[in-house]
This record gives C-alpha cells, structure tokens and sequence, in this order.
C-alpha cells in the first residue's frame, strides 16, 4: 500500500510539473527568446516587429521617374470626405483659367484666407513659385501640348504613358503619377474631369490630412511635427536642419528657408 502511496505521489508532482511548464511556454529559435502571451510574436533583440500595425503614407517625391517615395506620416483618424466638388465634376465646362501674367501677380502674393488656403500657399511657393498650376517638373523633356489646366486627367495620364522615363509631376502641388492616380481614386474623380485649380486644391487636401492637419488644425499635433511631415510631402519644403527631407535625391532641394516656413506656419496657427 505505501508502494502504491509512492507511486501516486510522484504521478501528482510530475503531473504538477509539466502543468507549470504548460503555462509559461517559451522556445529558443537560432538564440532568440519568443514570447507567445503579448499577442504578436516577436523575437528579443529585433529593432521591430514583425507585423507593423501602422500604416505608411507614400510621399509625393519619387527618386526615379515614376516611383513613389514611402516617408512616415500618421495614418488618417477618419476617412476624408469627398468635397461637393466631386459630385459635379462631371457637369464642368472645359477649363478656361490660363496663368497669365496677371494671374502670376496674384499667385505670387499671400491672399486672406483660410488656414488651409494659407498652407496651399506656402506650398505653392516651394513647389511651382513661377507657373503655379500650370507648372510641369522642368526635367520633362516632353511636356504636354497643353497647359495642365487645359487637359483632362485622361489626358494627363496619356502624356504620362507616351512619355516614360522622365519626370511627369505636374500642377502648383507637383503631383507624380502614383501620388496622383491614388488621389484621384480616393477622391472618385472621373478621367474626364479637366484639372482645374479647384480640383488639383481638393486633391493636395488628401495629402494635408496625411500629414496631419485635422491634427494641428485640433491643437493635437505640435506646429513643428506637421511642418516635418509636410516636408516628407513636399521636398520642396525644408525641414529644421534647413534641407530637404529627400536633399540629394534626384536633384531634390529645399526652396525656401526654415525660418521663413515657419514663421509663416506660426501666424497660421495663431490665427
């Protein structure tokens, strides 16, 4: 009988044993600890997971010709809403706005406005200070036969088929054509639409809520964040060393001076 007691006392302290085991497993692959209780597995030692649940927002400057080029930003809280503009596009007349001489007047002075008019402004400056929204990258070789106002998104993207390999950012915001085609499908605009100033407007809006602006516009995002996220946007744009975020890649430098960026984005936020 007390053979017996043995026997079972050992059953129940093994049995105890692999129970405390079962608990906290953990293994050792190739040297590296993994921890499967935190909901992703992750070993030691890595500078990141292995699933990122943020998402990346590309960036409007390519290093080749039509090549996006993936920066950080923060995702988008809440979809955006497609303006009215969407709904109509359809119904506008063909474009007449031509970038006269007097036209350059007003686009090179700042104009009373929003703060998001403002900031478009700001941009403008960085990107297509001469031509505005008639602005075609200079290194295009191959420019369209019209002003970009004057032509269609079909249009545009026909130019951009028949003319690879060279750069095709196109309008005041200097969209590339990945950037470009994502914007004008999240908007649901049809490749009818003419590219009108309100229409390219409605689409650098898209890439201001990328970078945060319901966020700045909220008292949410500090004034220097955004500006760095702006400037992961537009290389046109400097960030606080004074450089381009993209300095160096494929020709791509800062256009104005941190200090005049942001004094300007400080009266904005004042108010």
């Amino acid at each position: 009988m007390a053979l017996v007691h043995r026997v079972l006392g050992a059953h129940l302290l093994l049995f105890i044993a692999l129970g405390s085991a079962v608990a906290e497993p953990s293994s050792t692959i190739g040297g590296s600890l993994l921890f499967q209780n935190r909901g992703m597995l992750a070993p030691l030692g890595r500078s990141a997971p292995l699933i990122l649940a943020s998402s990346q927002s590309s960036s409007l400057v390519s290093t080749k010709a039509n090549l996006g080029f993936l920066a950080p930003l923060p995702p988008r809280p809440n979809p955006i809403s497609k303006p009215a503009l969407a709904q109509t596009l359809t119904t506008l007349s063909a474009p007449t706005y031509v970038m006269t001489a007097a036209r350059r007047g007003l686009y090179a002075s700042p104009k009373a406005g929003t703060s998001v008019e403002k900031i478009r402004y700001i941009i403008g400056q960085a990107e297509s200070r001469r031509d505005g929204y008639d602005a075609v990258q200079h290194g295009a070789k191959i420019r369209p036969a019209k002003r970009p106002t004057q032509m269609t998104i079909r249009d545009i993207y026909a130019w951009i088929k028949a003319t690879p390999g060279q750069p095709h950012a196109i309008g005041r915001y200097q969209f590339i054509p990945k950037t470009l085609k994502r914007l004008v499908t999240e908007l649901g605009v049809p490749q009818s639409a003419p590219f009108t100033p309100e229409l390219q407007d409605a689409l650098s809006d898209i890439l201001l809520a990328d970078a945060g602006l319901h966020a700045f516009q909220a008292g949410q995002m500090k004034r220097h964040t955004f500006m760095h996220n702006l400037a992961k946007i537009w290389a046109g744009l400097p960030t606080s060393s004074g450089k381009s975020h993209y300095h160096g890649l494929a020709g791509n430098k800062a256009s104005i001076t941190w200090k005049a960026f942001d004094a300007q984005m400080r009266d904005i936020q004042s108010g």
